[in-house]
């Protein structure tokens, strides 16, 4: 059986030059055994032809939201009803702005919003449009509410530009979808990720900190939670919405982190520690900014809390995976640090050169446990955390078979 057997996919396309990759995407999905219908907006009709995705859909293709409606009685309700899954690519800045706002003027956005189907978008506009504050305004409130954002990818764009912004391809959005069927993988299961970077305070002002985005981390509560976990997320500062549905618990030291997880633990199954913790913090935090009085300033540090060694510890341990960001011997260090730990798993990422995790949208990660190495090559985040949802489910069943239902 193919991953997408019996899924009824429902293929929005807007205008934009990256609507030929839609075809194949909707190939993609076919060849993969989904049932794909697809509506195109009035724009989008202008880059393809509706002819040739009901040539690769099997299905008549919806433009016009009254032309549906003659023809089908209520064609937006009887679309929305039957999508388990709808996926828009391209997803233009216009049709974000609408989706965003509630608004329902043409056939896919009024579909979209009479549907409580699971909205993916694949975003693709040209690079300066991405980074608009309206866009990433309207993309932080569509995620607020559940909307899942693959993509956009980085590269050279039809315009002659070149940053973020290029519709990711049709095989990636399709091995999106192939991760889709997770669903019921962690079902039941409690899970607690910690995401982002600490904060230890030399001063009202200043303090020791790091790169980390916190993007992995809320990648991967997004996944697990897809996956059917409960998630508990507590997040060091970052500048990121948590994944809708999931209990976020803000924190800014790594004395606050440790407090919270060991707050949470008893019924954790799954620990997951992606934050970057400072592993030292000032003695002494000044209640007043230091002032610049000397040509040289000595400061005295204390070692933090080890989280995970503390987890992994417990009498009841829940199955715990580490993260190591290493500049250098990524998988030696990485080795190093599982046994150390006492840990069930290490996930190993360069933060180094021009590949390093940090800031960025893409990520490749070194899997260690005690059965030998594998390797997750470099994607989006959001792709990479579906691929570790599923190798970390795989290992807690096999390190407690008796808990897989």
């Amino acid at each position: 059986m193919k991953d997408l057997t019996g899924q009824k996919i429902l293929l929005g396309i807007t205008g934009g030059i990256a609507a030929y990759k839609s075809a194949v995407l909707c190939r993609e999905l076919k060849r993969l055994d989904a049932d794909v219908r697809v509506i195109m907006t009035a724009a989008a009709v202008h880059f393809i032809t509706p002819l040739t995705l009901q040539a690769l859909s099997g299905h008549p293709v919806n433009s016009d939201l009254f032309q549906a409606e003659t023809d089908h009685g209520m064609g937006h309700i009887e679309l929305a009803r039957w999508a388990d899954l709808i996926m828009i690519a391209p997803a233009s800045a216009n049709t974000i702005a609408r989706l965003a706002h509630g608004q329902a003027d043409d056939l896919l956005t009024t579909t979209a919003l009479a549907s409580d189907a699971p909205l993916y978008l694949a975003p693709a506009m040209n690079s300066l449009m991405w980074r608009h504050l309206a866009t990433q305004a309207n993309i932080e409130l569509l995620t607020s509410r559940g909307v899942k954002i693959l993509g956009p990818a980085e590269g050279d764009q039809a315009c002659g530009e070149q940053g973020m912004g290029r519709m990711l391809e049709a095989k990636q959005i399709a091995e999106h979808m192939q991760q889709l069927t997770q669903n019921e993988l962690l079902a039941g299961k409690n899970i607690i990720v910690t995401a982002g970077p600490t904060w230890e305070a030399l001063d009202p002002v200043r303090g020791l900190t790091n790169h980390s985005s916190g993007r992995m981390g809320y990648a991967l509560a997004s996944a697990l939670q897809d996956a059917g976990a409960a998630i508990t997320l507590i997040s060091g500062p970052a500048a990121l919405h948590p994944p809708y549905g999931v209990n976020c618990i803000r924190i800014t030291s790594a004395e606050e982190m440790a407090e919270s997880v060991m707050a949470n633990i008893a019924t954790c199954d799954i620990f997951v520690g992606v934050a970057a913790v400072a592993d030292y913090r000032p003695v002494v935090s000044a209640e007043q900014k230091i002032k610049k009085n000397s040509e040289t300033l000595t400061l005295a540090l204390v070692r933090n809390p080890d989280i995970l060694a503390m987890v992994a510890a417990l009498d009841n341990a829940p199955f715990t995976v580490g993260f190591a960001a290493e500049t250098e011997n990524v998988t030696s260090n990485a080795e190093k640090k599982l046994t150390a730990k006492g840990i069930d798993m290490i996930a190993a990422n360069p933060v180094s050169g021009d590949n390093s995790a940090f800031n960025s949208d893409s990520n490749e990660l070194t899997l260690i446990d005690k059965n030998g190495i594998s390797h997750l090559s470099r994607c989006s985040k959001p792709l990479l955390a579906q691929k570790l949802t599923k190798e970390i489910a795989r290992r807690y069943y096999e390190t407690y078979p008796a808990k897989d239902s």
